[in-house]
């Protein structure tokens, strides 16, 4: 297998499944897709490295404990010390070994030294049509993904605002850390996808599930034995979908109303019904200032992303 990809296979366990016990929760998954695409960073900068971006998660299919699991990450694209990996999930039943893809994103990783700083990476080039066009693809989103995250910060949040929301606040523990001593990008998508739901099932019911994270913006890390306040608001809500805005604070216990933000998303959850479809949901009502800016926030991101093309993974087998 060349040196810019790697595959993990394990078996989806009961310790994955979400709230409602029926299927793997979306913070399991993001955390295999972070785990898989840090192996194919470190492989190919041999170096530490660190998560910057992880981009437009479509979850398209349940995947169900017990299920086999396949990862599979690649590089396509290099800058002067970010990668930029692609990362695909597929999944079968153990007694058929037919796989099929339950989602794919592109992740961003920044390679350091000993130090922390930045340091270059061997530059990754096609070697052939798949290739060229798997990184024709990663390098369109380069613009596109810096308006995003120029409209997601210029956004504020503050106490006048009437829509729900959940706030989780604890100490990054020994257990979260990588190897760099901070918490892990995959432990932080976690907590983020914990917090959309429990906001999400208040809502509906716990039956939502994500069926979309995006724009999970890496800013700094968080140090193991920092305060972390996830902040999750439903800001926008459509007939069967919730917008849910999750924000990632972190500080010294020393200094606990000095938090900075480390991380940010957009989340979308769907409450799904009996038939497994998803149901309508009620509409959020706008009230202040704040409640309607924030509404027309969610709308301006999904103009800002439909025009993305999809990623050219249909019937790509990545090792």
């Amino acid at each position: 297998m060349p040196d810019d990809r790697i595959t993990l296979r394990f078996m989806a366990v009961p310790a994955d499944v979400a709230a409602s016990g029926a299927t793997v929760a979306a913070g399991s998954v993001l955390e295999w897709i972070d785990k898989a695409a840090y192996a194919c960073a470190v492989g190919w900068s041999a170096s530490d490295t660190v998560t910057a971006y992880v981009g437009n998660v479509h979850f398209t299919r349940p995947i169900k404990p017990g299920n086999l699991v396949e990862v599979h990450a690649r590089i396509i694209h290099t800058g002067r010390t970010s990668m930029h990996v692609l990362v695909t999930v597929e999944t079968t039943d153990v007694r058929a070994r037919e796989y099929s893809p339950a989602t794919h994103c592109i992740l961003v990783f920044v390679a350091v030294d000993d130090a922390g700083k930045p340091q270059e990476v061997p530059l990754w080039v096609p070697h052939s049509d798949v290739d060229r066009e798997l990184q024709e693809n990663a390098t369109a989103r380069l613009e596109p993904r810096k308006r995003i995250q120029t409209v997601m910060r210029s956004q504020e949040y503050t106490d006048d605002s009437t829509t729900p929301g959940t706030v989780f606040r604890f100490l990054a523990d020994p257990a979260d850390a990588n190897w760099g001593g901070n918490a892990h990008g995959g432990t932080v998508m976690r907590w983020i996808d914990e917090a959309a739901f429990a906001t999400a099932a208040a809502w509906s019911s716990v039956a939502a599930v994500a069926v979309y994270s995006g724009g999970i913006h890496f800013y700094r890390p968080i140090h193991i034995g920092h305060i972390v306040e996830v902040d999750a608001r439903l800001i926008h809500t459509g007939k069967r979908s919730m917008h849910i805005s999750i924000r990632v604070r972190s500080g010294s216990p020393r200094t606990p109303h000095d938090l900075h933000l480390t991380t940010q998303c957009m989340s979308i959850f769907v409450a799904l019904g009996a038939n497994g479809h998803a149901e309508p949901v009620e509409p959020l009502t706008l009230i202040t200032p704040e409640d309607k800016r924030l509404d027309q926030h969610a709308r301006d991101l999904m103009e800002l992303r439909a025009p993305l093309v999809m990623m050219p993974v249909d019937h790509l087998r990545l090792p």
